[in-house]
Order: C-alpha cells, then structure tokens, then sequence
C-alpha cells in the first residue's frame, strides 16, 4: 500500500504545489487507514468500549464513565445502523424521540446531546470516522434559571441547629471552601493544615487542589476532633461505632434532614458550594480565583455557579454611569 501511495505522489509532484502535495498525501493515507478501519470490521459494542477505555485514561470518574456508556448504548439500541453509517439527520430525530419518550426537559437533552458528542468527537480523532454527525447539531437553549444560596440568616440557624460538633464542622467546611461533597468525604486528618488554615482536595478526574476555610470551620474542625476516639484517619466519620468513614450520602440526608426541620427549602451539600462562588464574586474576588478554588477546568462552569448581587448592580451603575 505504501509504494502505491509514493506512486500516486511522484506522478501529481510536477503539477502541484509543496502545500497541495501535503494535503493530497494527508488524504490518501487518511482514505487507506478508513479502509483498513472497514475490513476488521469493528462493531458498534466495541467502538464504544473503546471509548471508555480512552475516557479511564483521561482520568474521567466511574459515574461519568458509566454516564457515557448508558447514553452511547440506549443510542445504538434506538439507531439499528453501523456508528460509521450513523447521519446527522438519524441523530436529530433519536434525540426528538428521546424527548418525547421520556418526557424529559431541554437539559436532559442537551446532556445526551453532549455525551453523544464527545463520543463521536472521539471516533473522528481517532479516525474511525472521517466526520462526526454530531457538528450541525448545536447546544440546545435552555432557560438559566437563577438558583437560590444559603443567607447569612439561614446560615446561623443552621449552625445553631446542629446537635453534635460533626455537623457543625462539616455545614462550616462546605461554607467556606466550596468543595464538592465528595470531596468533603475523601478528605483525611492528615490532610487538614490548621496553621494555614488549608487543606488538599482531589476533585474530578484526581486533579489535586489546595482550598482554604476560615477561622469558624478551624475552631469547629478542632472542637470535632478532639472529642473523637477512634483512630480512622479520616477526617468525617460516623456517629456511632465502627466509626467508619463518612458516605455521600450520608452527608447529603443529614443536610436535608436540618434544613427541612428549620422549614428552609432545598438544603443540599451542593448549595454550600454555590453559595460560596457567589458571596466570594460578590465581594469582589476574581473569577479566575474562585476558578481555581472550586477546581472548575472550564470558567464558563465557574460562571454558571456565580449570581451577582442586584443590589451591587444597582450601587455599581450609580457609582460609574449615573
């Protein structure tokens, strides 16, 4: 194959140009790989495990991987077709159908939209495709919502309602540093610096970052942990014997189950991370900052958590238009 492909390019080398010459060998290399691609005759289940396997490599976590496998398998259920024969058209109405089906709102969508994307995106790169179907099919506009934050009154009735020094350590810790619950839970003794007043996080994808609490969460986080008499290195563990570390979950019905007795609405771990995105752009801490404190690769994502204040934009416009 390969001295037909020096051929083809020594007779075409007196009529083009050095810049027509390249693009001519990128595509007849690019056409014989395709055709190598046909003949092992790889089937749609497998292109898709090879995908996953791409993902673990980047770092993607179990549930995002097991995200990408549910949503790429429903698709080759509902598309009887070979992926490689798979149009834009084909996708737009599994997507219309999927809507319908499922009854399901335009962020659901969009979320399938988006994984079906980054896998066909894959197959492009890699080549088993020579061009993704999903290119013309665009971001699905959905209504922003301004979601709600935790007050400062709500706060202090959250404190005050704590009954054991756990609790009080960890509503303080998701207050101040913005980490995500899971981030919350993985966290050990050894990982706290009091004189710093820091502590290491590994979020999405173990990308390990340093966050920072304050003095409240230092004096609560002390408290909790001197009144502990069990020897598990983690930092939050269960009430009860054996004192084993604390879940997800866990930590998710204890929040609810707080903020429900004091009749506030929709107190969940993930609330104390918006919250702190907010009061920190708020105050006037760059976006880029609280970027990296949240652990956020993409500042659009930072962007969607942050609500400005409409008082400061009332103060603001006087200050410097009016």
């Amino acid at each position: 194959m390969e001295e037909k492909i020096v051929i083809v390019l020594n007779e075409m080398a007196a009529y083009l140009s050095i810049a027509q010459m390249k693009k001519l060998q990128e595509v007849i290399v690019k056409a014989f790989a395709e055709n190598e691609v046909v003949k092992k005759n790889i089937s749609n289940e497998e292109y898709l495990s090879m995908f996953l396997a791409a993902k673990q490599i980047e770092g993607c976590s179990a549930r995002t991987i097991q995200y990408y496998k549910v949503t790429v398998e429903h698709m080759i259920r509902r598309i009887p077709l070979e992926i490689r024969k798979i149009t834009t058209d084909d996708i737009r109405e599994y997507l219309a159908e999927y809507q319908k089906m499922n009854s399901c709102g335009k962020v659901t969508v969009d979320n399938v939209r988006r994984n079906l994307s980054s896998f066909f995106s894959w197959l492009e790169e890699e080549d088993y495709i020579l061009k993704s179907p999903m290119r013309r099919i665009h971001k699905i506009k959905t209504k922003q919502a301004v979601k709600e934050v935790i007050s400062d009154e709500m706060i202090e009735q959250l404190r005050d309602h704590c009954k054991c020094k756990r609790d009080l350590a960890m509503i303080d810790l998701l207050y101040s540093t913005g980490i995500r619950v899971g981030e919350l839970v993985g966290l050990n003794r050894a990982d706290i610096n009091f004189e710093e007043r820091e502590c290491v996080v590994y979020g999405k994808g173990d990308k390990e970052r340093r966050v920072y609490f304050d003095a409240k969460s230092k004096l609560h986080l002390q408290d909790y942990l001197k009144e502990r008499v069990d020897d598990n290195p983690a930092l939050f563990v269960t009430l009860d014997a054996p004192y084993e570390r604390l879940k997800i979950s866990g930590v998710e019905i204890r929040v609810r189950e707080l903020g429900r007795k004091l009749n506030m609405d929709k107190i969940h771990p993930h609330k104390f991370r918006r919250t702190m995105a907010t009061r920190a752009i708020d105050k006037g801490m760059p976006i880029e900052q609280v970027q990296k404190i949240l652990g956020h690769s993409q500042i659009d994502t930072t962007m969607q958590y942050a609500i400005v204040n409409q008082n400061n934009v009332k103060s603001a416009h006087r200050k410097y238009i009016a």
